[in-house]
């Protein structure tokens, strides 16, 4: 690799700490909506916005995915970032003055599309980092990452119910300016190692999908983890509602910050995949999830739920950040299109866990529920199981 490809010296403590906080703003930016949808119909006397601006944020998010990510091969990384945090902001000032469903619905898809520069961040830590450090620094972005995921559903419930769903977002837009901020002033300059056109940018994916098994299990495996992931986070207010826990609705948002001890866990995982090598790590992740289900199952109380959700948030995130090792070791060059294809993949599992959990309630309740939620995972062990299988031979080779 050319020294205009790569820094002069790894990340520091502080670089990657601003790189989490920053992907957690980023990424943030997508869930706020959800804890207001209901005060954001009654506001715009418009029943649809609970049904498109969700939907529609997140095929922003795909689209961003898909067509955005690759970006981050074929320009200077630095810059797209803080541009793209400038266009997120941009759309979240005009969430806050959306006079109605239509621009609300613009502006839903185009703060999905600009908040997947957190995942153009994720591999520009794995670039910066040395390979034995690689997971160490992908586990630390990605903690900030999920911990944004997991406390933008708590946040926006606090500040809608004080001031409003307007206020909400004009609070998300100094903080995706910090975020721009925060990534002008951390990361250093990163030019890719050659020229590329766009068109032929999105047409090497469709060559990386082909050509690398690697890849294609790591995405499966996230996926259906991912998938079990959205199964619980769909039905778990449904489930609160129910007897004998009998609580509202908001009392889900709480659980974000519950699932935030899980998620610390990242950068131990990560260290753990640099010394004995993600494997193990993303065969103990799918272990954990599968236990996780059996404690929902089980264990039939709210302290049931808080252990959970803990164990199945710390497994997802363990198998995440080895997997995103795993694949960032293939191509050092096309760090981001993998990330393209690992992260629309996966993507596409938490939509379809989605939707089968609201078929899955809505057949039998939280027992049924369950039953798919242990189920995605034990698929997720198996390949994982099988993938170290195919390997041993190789390595013995």
């Amino acid at each position: 690799m050319s020294s205009s490809t790569r820094p002069a010296s790894a990340p520091g403590r502080g670089t990657l700490f601003a790189m989490a906080l920053a992907a957690g703003l980023a990424v943030a930016s997508i869930y706020y909506n959800q804890p207001m949808l209901g005060v954001m119909s009654s506001s715009l006397h418009d029943a649809r916005v609970s049904g498109w601006i969700p939907t529609l944020t997140q095929l922003g998010y795909a689209a961003g995915l898909l067509f955005l990510l690759p970006l981050g091969d074929m320009l200077e990384r630095r810059r797209l970032i803080v541009v793209q945090f400038g266009i997120l902001a941009l759309a979240l000032v005009v969430m806050a003055l959306a006079p109605g469903l239509a621009v609300l619905a613009v502006a839903s898809v185009l703060v999905g599309a600009a908040a997947t520069v957190a995942q153009q961040i994720v591999p520009f830590a794995a670039i910066l980092s040395a390979p034995e450090k690689r997971g160490a620094a992908i586990g630390t972005v990605m903690s900030g990452l999920l911990t944004g995921i997991l406390l933008s559903r708590t946040l926006a419930g606090i500040v809608s119910s004080v001031a409003g769903w307007r206020t909400m977002f004009w609070v998300a837009v100094p903080l995706a300016l910090l975020g721009a901020v925060l990534m002008a002033r951390s990361l250093p300059a990163h030019h890719p190692a050659r020229k590329l056109r766009y068109g032929d940018l999105l047409g090497s994916l469709i060559h990386l999908w082909r050509n690398e098994p690697v890849l294609r299990r790591a995405a499966a495996t996230q996926a259906m983890l991912f998938a079990s992931f959205s199964v619980f986070w769909t039905t778990l207010a449904l489930r609160l509602a129910e007897p004998p826990l009998n609580l509202g609705a908001a009392s889900a948002g709480l659980f974000g910050i519950v699932g935030a001890v899980g998620v610390a866990m990242a950068p131990v995982a990560g260290r753990v995949a640099d010394r004995r090598g993600p494997a193990p790590v993303i065969a103990l992740g799918a272990a954990a999830t599968v236990l996780a289900w059996l404690v929902f199952g089980f264990w039939q109380s709210l302290a049931g739920l808080v252990v959970g959700v803990i164990v199945l948030d710390f497994g997802v995130q363990i198998a995440l950040v080895s997997n995103q090792h795993l694949i960032y070791g293939l191509h050092p060059e096309y760090k981001s299109r993998l990330n393209t294809l690992f992260m629309t993949t996966m993507f596409v599992g938490g939509a379809l866990g989605s939707s089968l959990a609201a078929v899955a309630w809505h057949r039998g309740g939280w027992p049924v529920v369950c039953v798919l939620g242990g189920v995605l995972p034990i698929g997720a062990l198996l390949l994982s199981l099988a993938r170290r299988r195919a390997a041993e031979p190789q390595q013995a080779h």
